[in-house]
């Protein structure tokens, strides 16, 4: 018979698991209001300098979310090149990932 606090962490590990999506530059998440957002979860490590998504600066902080239009955008980390992420309609979208 299986533990019954190991039954819980599985069954907490599945619904959180359903509830994001991963993807190759970060998380979706469904949003409480229906609006569509966008964390940007890391600075690649303080190596940024001015984040600009879509050519403008991103003013929220790091980990705080703001208001973006779903679809496809830009990201760039000071002068480096520009990564590219979709964001979902209703979604919190947490791009966490500089990498290639």
């Amino acid at each position: 018979m299986m533990n019954p606090s190991l039954a819980v962490t599985i069954v907490i590990g599945v619904l959180a698991t359903a509830c994001s999506q991963r993807e190759l530059r970060g998380k979706s998440v469904p949003s409480a209001d229906r609006g569509t957002y966008l964390v940007v979860a890391d600075d690649n490590g303080g190596q940024c300098g001015q984040i600009k998504v879509d050519g403008a600066a991103w003013k929220p902080p790091i980990g705080t979310p703001g208001a973006i239009q779903p679809g496809a955008h830009d990201i760039s980390c000071g002068d480096d090149a520009v990564t590219r992420f979709q964001v979902r309609s209703g979604t919190t979208f947490h791009f966490d990932y500089w990498g290639p």
